[in-house]
């Protein structure tokens, strides 16, 4: 038995994607991040970068059970002494809800190298329309 390593000119990467309305918050970034890493392919390899395009639709709408909306902070800091800063999130929504998005797809990626690397391949839509080529829906 050998095992398989797919060359870089072997990965094939198709574009998926999900919409945001449908799911809730949580689930739909679970969702992505499987599919942004590669998870769901038989030539999956933990130290390379096989996984595929994916576009985030409907931004604006996505789905918050309880009261995530009113209680959940964002929370940065800047470095200096009392730099802290918090943000709720249903301001964070008004203002960037692709942000919101992404910082939830952000931490369930692994952080190693190739994160950033990952996150490249995430494209997120606030509204309906968009120009990427899709070819296959994740839901």
């Amino acid at each position: 038995m050998k095992t398989f390593l797919p060359k870089t000119s072997d990965i094939k990467r198709t574009w998926y994607e999900a919409d945001a309305s449908k799911l809730s918050l949580g689930r739909l970034a679970s969702k992505v991040a499987t599919v942004l890493r590669g998870k769901h392919k038989v030539s999956f390899t933990p130290h390379m970068d096989v996984g595929d395009f994916v576009v985030v639709k409907n931004a604006q709408k996505v789905k918050l059970t309880g009261r995530k909306l009113q209680q959940k902070t964002y929370y940065r800091h800047s470095g200096y002494r009392g730099g802290i800063s918090s943000k709720k999130l249903f301001e964070r929504m008004e203002t960037e809800p692709d942000k919101v998005i992404r910082d939830a797809v952000y931490n369930m990626i692994d952080s190693n190298r190739l994160r950033k690397h990952i996150l490249r391949r995430l494209k997120i839509v606030a509204g309906d329309k968009h120009e990427f080529p899709i070819e296959k829906q994740i839901i």
